[in-house]
């Protein structure tokens, strides 16, 4: 294969190098050198296994968690997703407050997503399950072992977080927080960042506990708001309460303010 130039005032340049294509993929230069063709490698069986581990092959397991998860829960009605520690115990007033919040939303016609995990987690399910509600929970492959809680109605395991929290946000109306850890955050600000973004339809974010919660609202409202890294738009995405009947009522508004839209 030969290059072609094209002419420049002053320069000449290649035009178009010499390339290889393999599928959507094109190598040029030195990276068009290969001792075999995909397919070859693909029907040669005496080939090292090590390719299942590859960044090509995740890419079907990514696939593969998508299309069980949006399966599962296609079908699912109107619900919230509540987050909170897994290292909440049982005898902790937090427990049983994750109870009382379940059974409200259950109550209130919401089925109830959580991690699927212990602590917080297993409360809320517990509290929804209890009630007569729909009880979910999206669980994590984690280095420590913790599996699902038995509240739990309908479950899914995942392997990737970003695969679990799609998951999180297509199917929730609301977020409602309860006192947590890196997760839990992690999860609120991606919430709050895809809402302010407008990558997603505006919907409440609750965080549940002034005394745990207030330190963080404050810093948001003093120092982000006051220097102007956030609107006071974005301040207003967060409502911070200590009441069960008026968190779910926020969410209640909120999802009937999106009937009435659509």
């Amino acid at each position: 294969m030969t290059e072609r130039t094209a002419e420049v005032p002053g320069e000449q340049y290649p035009e178009h190098p010499p390339e290889k294509h393999r599928g959507p993929v094109v190598l040029r230069r030195e990276r068009r050198s290969e001792a075999s063709t995909t397919d070859e490698r693909l029907l040669d069986t005496r080939g090292p296994s090590d390719w299942v581990h590859t960044d090509p092959w995740r890419v079907l397991r990514i696939q593969a968690e998508f299309v069980e998860g949006f399966g599962a829960l296609a079908e699912v009605p109107r619900a919230v997703t509540v987050f909170g520690s897994a290292r909440t115990p049982r005898d902790h007033p937090e427990y049983e407050l994750g109870r009382k919040i379940g059974g409200a939303l259950a109550s209130a016609g919401f089925a109830t997503i959580t991690g699927g995990g212990p602590g917080a987690m297993e409360a809320v399910n517990r509290g929804a399950s209890e009630a007569g509600g729909f009880s979910i929970g999206l669980g994590i492959e984690l280095p420590f072992e913790q599996g699902l809680n038995p509240w739990v109605d309908l479950g899914v395991n995942f392997r990737y977080f970003f695969t679990r929290k799609t998951m999180f946000i297509k199917y929730s109306q609301a977020f409602i927080c309860l006192p947590g850890g890196f997760g839990t955050l992690d999860e609120l600000f991606e919430a709050l960042t895809l809402v302010q973004t407008k990558k997603v339809t505006k919907f409440p974010v609750v965080l549940f506990g002034s005394e745990y919660w207030g330190g963080l609202y404050d810093w948001i409202a003093k120092t982000l708001l006051r220097e102007g890294k956030i609107g006071q738009k974005d301040l207003e995405l967060l409502h911070v309460t200590d009441d069960v009947d008026d968190a779910v009522s926020v969410v209640q508004e909120a999802y009937k303010a999106w009937e009435e839209a659509h």
